[in-house]
């Protein structure tokens, strides 16, 4: 390779010496400088979707200590699954969107709801599961018509476990 190099003239030399410096500046970036780089944007992107969820999940862990030293086995109180329903739906602000209520056992309640924020929904039950020992037995959900996004339509069977 080295006497085909001397065997060119001092102009092709000079073309063939650039040529060659080109060639690996463009290796070095395609192979080497280029999948560092995306590398490094994909990292920046996941510690930014980490930081954008921890700070969503701010208002839900002060939302949690609100009602602070409550154990599910601790805080399961004495009342009627139609007392419970109709005093944590209240405190909720939830009553408005209650379709009907129904006792099916003396542990257990049908609820019906129109038109309701699903994410209050899923605090609610949250907070019934950990405070009254109420879980979900069996529900139906669908989209409410005609209504802003996250609202829906839930029918559900709560059953107070003993």
């Amino acid at each position: 390779m080295r006497d085909w190099f001397d065997s060119l003239e001092k102009r092709e030399q000079l073309f063939v010496s650039v040529g060659a410096v080109i060639v690996a500046v463009a290796l070095f970036w395609g192979l080497v400088w280029l999948p560092l780089d995306r590398g490094l944007q994909q990292r920046q992107d996941a510690v930014s979707t980490w930081q954008r969820s921890l700070s969503e999940l701010g208002p839900l862990a002060a939302r949690a200590s609100a009602t602070p030293g409550q154990s599910s086995s601790a805080a399961v109180r004495g009342g009627t699954p139609v007392v419970i329903i109709d005093q944590t739906l209240r405190s909720r602000g939830l009553d408005r969107a209650l379709k009907r209520s129904q006792p099916t056992t003396s542990t257990g309640i049908r609820v019906e709801f129109e038109n309701v924020a699903f994410d209050e929904l899923v605090v609610w039950l949250g907070d019934l599961s950990s405070q009254y020992g109420m879980d979900v037995q069996a529900g139906s959900f669908s989209a409410a018509a005609r209504s802003a996004p996250g609202r829906i339509n839930a029918t559900m069977t709560l059953e107070r476990s003993l």
